[in-house]
């Protein structure tokens, strides 16, 4: 089973992006990193609300994204995660 690929909406200078793309990277996860400054609809869709981890349009978590909060949240992906 697989991991999807998720979105991190993150800031630059946010620690707490940091943090999450160090825990993620640690963890295995497949995410591509993307700067909610970069595009104005991002901005006022997540405003100062950063790092948030999604799957397309569901947002998975946001805030402190904690090693073990990750860990927990990657077993539910792949209980989720159609067979291979």
């Amino acid at each position: 089973m697989a991991l999807p690929v998720l979105t991190l909406y993150t800031r630059a200078g946010c620690h707490l992006c940091e943090l999450a793309e160090t825990h993620l990277t640690a963890l295995e996860f497949r995410y591509t990193p993307v700067d909610v400054d970069s595009d104005p609809a991002l901005r006022a869709r997540h405003g100062d609300d950063v790092p948030v981890l999604a799957h397309g349009e569901r947002v998975l978590a946001k805030g402190v994204l904690g090693r073990q909060r990750l860990s927990t949240l990657k077993l539910i992906l792949l209980r989720e995660a159609p067979p291979t």
